[in-house]
């Protein structure tokens, strides 16, 4: 007879456990800094007319049922609700974190803290005792309900993100005195899930939306995040139209960049309070090996192999012959290429091109041509540019002919729009690494001339509606002509002095792998600056991931699948209707 592992018999045990079993936080009269008016229940329950807030005082862990053991991953989800640090209010967003995770073969536990908030002491206090008990809790379960006890992770939202944030920042801090031996297990987690953070800035620690939008010379990250040595890695997610100001999550990410502490930040344009990109949230996950072994890593250029779904194809010379403004002699003749789909859905047209640090670059590269089949096959058509390389010379900046390229390439197309029947006004440029830079020029300086005219094409605006950036470079003050020297992390790595910013700067989406040499700083900090102009733009960064990400990547992970954030993207915003 085989022998029974003590983890199989584990599951085994777990999935006979009925659903729903409650764990009080605290043995009877230890309750630290016990106040009358708190209660531990969630809003379903505790706005029932027949509530009896007496009978609800202790703080609690709700145990769900083990997932399948087949597709147990030995991992355990802490679920936290928001509610202002007034309530437990997040009752659906529980529900379907629990349904997700136990199908994803993680034991799931709603974590049920004290509220309304504590008199006398910060919001937090009394929850964040809860939540470091919670977790020393969860941790002694570990092997009674069959997980690993260092494969602790944590969902939340809002105050529940806030106090997310204290147990993956500052778990050796203690909140409450040692009252037995569940305190000496460590209250550290292993990973955590952040949406939507409230209170984190100095302009609404105190328990309001961000006075000042979390920005200013005189507002910082809230001191109480303590960011020691068990410090987690993270998914932060945020809309740009939070008025508990995703400033929170940015200023998050940047100390754990600074750590080294592996980390991924989803910033959604237009988007209020509220919990978004759960599917990103796993694909960091899996990214991290928190789900099981990761998938083999397939070729981009494999999965996009084919043109089937490109109809019209032309080719046309960016400049006419003798009228090409600085030319030099060592670089290539730019042109451009158009790939109409086969069924055209949309009037949008997405201008790309791509890197290759001014020194070359190819149209129909790893970086290029997946996107163009991936949006053609959308019903969108694509215009390529191959823009002169190598770098000028005779004292011009790298990226001056290659942006003159891209202002007449923009009308050009402008020009030819209508005829295709196209949206003359619906164009997007996207560039990758020193293409990514060039996509900020193309986006933030329109309005600044990079040639005389020559024509009369060259009386149409070259300003565009949206940009993509994927991993661009040189973007920032210590990274002005390679890699970022200090990550770009610091306050005197600031943005690059040749974007404009002008009033016809339009919304982007930045992808950036999270250990970028190139740093994701870059794509931050541009973030950062649309930001305080009003313009909402969206981000995301990817956990372990460097230049080039996309060339080859695990399914499953943001990697693979970054291509649909573009459409995705474009879709939110409209630009492809």
């Amino acid at each position: 007879m085989k022998k029974i592992t003590l983890f199989a018999f584990a599951v085994f045990c777990c999935i006979s456990m009925a659903a729903q079993e409650r764990q009080a936080i605290w043995p009877k009269n230890k309750m630290p800094d016990k106040q009358e008016h708190q209660i531990g229940a969630m809003t379903d329950e505790s706005r029932k007319e027949d509530f009896n807030p007496d009978k609800h005082r202790m703080p609690y862990l709700e145990w769900y049922d083990a997932p399948a053991a087949d597709k147990h991953t030995g991992g355990c989800m802490i679920l936290i609700s928001g509610g202002s640090y007034q309530n437990c209010c997040d009752v659906g967003l529980i529900k379907n974190w629990k349904e997700r995770f136990t199908e994803l073969g993680f034991q799931c536990v709603n974590f049920v803290y004290r509220t309304p908030r504590p008199v006398g002491l910060p919001i937090y206090q009394t929850a964040w005792e809860d939540g470091q008990r919670a977790v020393r809790l969860v941790r002694k379960e570990a092997e009674k309900r069959g997980f690993d006890p260092e494969k602790i992770g944590v969902i939340s939202m809002s105050a529940g993100s806030h106090l997310g944030l204290l147990l993956a920042t500052s778990s050796q801090t203690a909140a409450y005195e040692r009252i037995d031996k569940v305190d000496d297990l460590p209250c550290h987690i292993n990973w955590a899930i952040i949406n939507a953070p409230a209170y984190g800035t100095t302009d609404s620690e105190l328990g309001t939306p961000s006075a000042r939008q979390g920005y200013g010379s005189d507002v910082t990250l809230s001191k109480v995040f303590k960011f020691d040595e068990k410090t987690c890695p993270m998914s932060l997610h945020h809309g740009g139209k939070d008025p508990y100001s995703p400033y929170t999550s940015t200023l998050v990410y940047r100390q754990l960049r600074r750590m080294k502490v592996p980390a991924e930040l989803h910033l959604y344009a237009d988007k209020g309070h509220g919990a978004f990109g759960l599917e990103r949230g796993i694909e960091f996950m899996r990214q991290m090996g928190f789900i099981g072994e990761i998938a083999e890593k397939e070729y981009l250029m494999d999965r996009y192999a084919s043109d089937d779904a490109r109809g019209e194809y032309s080719k046309s010379d960016v400049w006419p012959e003798g009228k090409m403004p600085d030319p030099q002699e060592n670089q290539c003749t730019p042109y451009i290429e158009w790939h109409m789909p086969k069924v055209l859905k949309t009037k949008a047209i997405q201008i790309i091109y791509s890197g290759g640090a001014y020194e070359r670059n190819d149209p129909d590269d790893f970086e290029v041509a997946p996107i163009r089949r991936y949006l053609n096959e959308k019903g969108m058509a694509v215009v390529t540019m191959k823009h002169r390389t190598p770098r000028p010379a005779g004292g011009l900046a790298k990226h001056t002919t290659a942006w003159q390229d891209l202002q007449r390439a923009i009308r050009i197309v402008r020009s030819e729009a209508e005829s295709r029947g196209l949206d003359p006004n619906r164009i997007g440029i996207l560039g990758s690494s020193a293409g990514g830079h060039l996509t900020l020029m193309g986006v933030t300086s329109s309005k600044h001339n990079s040639y005389l005219g020559i024509d009369k094409i060259d009386r149409l605006p070259c300003n565009v509606q949206w940009g993509i950036g994927i991993y661009p470079a040189y973007s920032l003050t210590d990274g002005l002509d390679g890699p970022n020297k200090q990550g770009g992390n610091e306050d005197d790595a600031v943005l690059a002095p040749e974007f404009s910013f002008d009033l016809d700067t339009a919304p982007m989406l930045f992808i950036h792998g999270d250990n970028d040499g190139y740093a994701a700083m870059n794509s931050v900090k541009t973030w950062e600056k649309m930001q305080r102009m009003g313009i909402q733009s969206e981000l995301h960064t990817l956990a372990k991931q460097n230049h080039c990400f996309q060339r080859k990547a695990s399914p499953g992970t943001g990697s693979y699948t970054f291509m649909d954030r573009i459409w995705e993207f474009l879709t939110a915003k409209g630009f492809n209707k």
